[in-house]
């Protein structure tokens, strides 16, 4: 059984999308921002996740392989077979990819993601270095337990991933209210990149952002609060290497800091970004919370709690 990449196909149309975005950008025949290192550190930051991707991709199918001879059938590999798993997988992104918000041991490979300041198509070219090895892959085994051989699910991966990259600009307003209804677009997309206190945690989908309106996720873009973008923290560097482990590495030092202490380890690991063992956590939630403290006419609107 063997599949094409549809992501390593797509890569030149990646690339000329990105020089069109960039010349449109800079012309000022489209709307966005480019900033020259910004861009250049989410290309390197692609480049290195495809050779990290290609030196592990054994590991990540036989992680997958694990699974396969406890199936409870085998689905053909056909058209239908296709839609289903490639809404069946769209589905299971989307709470791998909730979970890669709301956990930090996760969170730690998904930063890299959202650490530039400028959304444009190089952002979704800004992936992490991590492979496998978070075993944030595993959230798919329930769709190789049904009978989805592993190569199939990541071809349908690939898809999905495919039709994410055209959803990071700012280049392209809402689209026709029921697409928008349906499926991910760029303005859904903004949001879910957006440190906006009532963007933060919100529109997981990958394609079908139906998922976010029937598990309370989604929030709208609100043209009287743009989405301002990055990480809570900001990064402040364009070193690759900063970009891929800076999460990692303070992971390892707040757990250091924690003493012989396995039990906050693991809490630090499971519990969202900004947890802390003294209580004292800025969390999404927190973060909400302290935004309505402050303007408290906000109260209940898009996104923010009533109180």
């Amino acid at each position: 059984m063997d599949f094409p990449s549809p992501t390593t196909l797509a890569a030149p149309a990646f690339i000329l999308a990105v020089i069109w975005e960039w010349w449109a950008v800079k012309s000022g025949r489209a709307g966005g921002r480019y900033e020259t290192k910004d861009a250049i550190t989410s290309l390197a930051m692609g480049t290195g996740n495809l050779v990290v991707n290609t030196i592990t991709g054994a590991i990540a199918l036989w992680m997958m392989m694990l699974a396969w001879p406890y199936r409870l059938i085998e689905i053909p590999v056909t058209w239908w077979s296709l839609l289903v798993l490639f809404v069946a997988y769209d589905f299971v992104y989307y709470w791998k990819h909730r979970f890669a918000h709301r956990m930090r041991w996760f969170w730690m490979e998904h930063v890299t993601h959202h650490s530039s300041e400028h959304y444009n198509l190089t952002t979704a070219l800004r992936q992490p270095w991590f492979g496998p090895f978070t075993g944030l892959i595993l959230v798919g085994l329930p769709l190789v337990i049904l009978g989805f051989h592993p190569l199939f699910i990541f071809f349908a991966g690939g898809l999905n991933l495919v039709y994410q990259f055209w959803i990071h600009t700012e280049s392209i307003g809402k689209m026709p209210g029921w697409f928008e209804a349906v499926m991910n677009t760029p303005s859904h997309h903004r949001v879910h990149h957006a440190t906006n206190p009532r963007y933060l945690d919100s529109n997981y989908a990958g394609v079908f952002i139906v998922w976010d309106r029937m598990f309370g996720s989604f929030v709208p873009e609100l043209e009287n609060d743009p989405p301002k973008y990055g990480i809570v923290k900001p990064l402040g560097s364009y070193n690759p290497l900063a970009v891929a482990f800076h999460e990692a590495g303070g992971l390892a030092k707040d757990c250091w800091r924690d003493g012989l202490r396995p039990d906050r380890w693991v809490r630090r690991a499971i519990n969202g970004p900004g947890w802390s063992p003294d209580g004292k956590h800025t969390r999404s939630d927190e973060l909400k919370a302290a935004w309505i403290a402050e303007h408290p006419e906000d109260a209940g609107t898009p996104g923010l709690p009533k109180a």
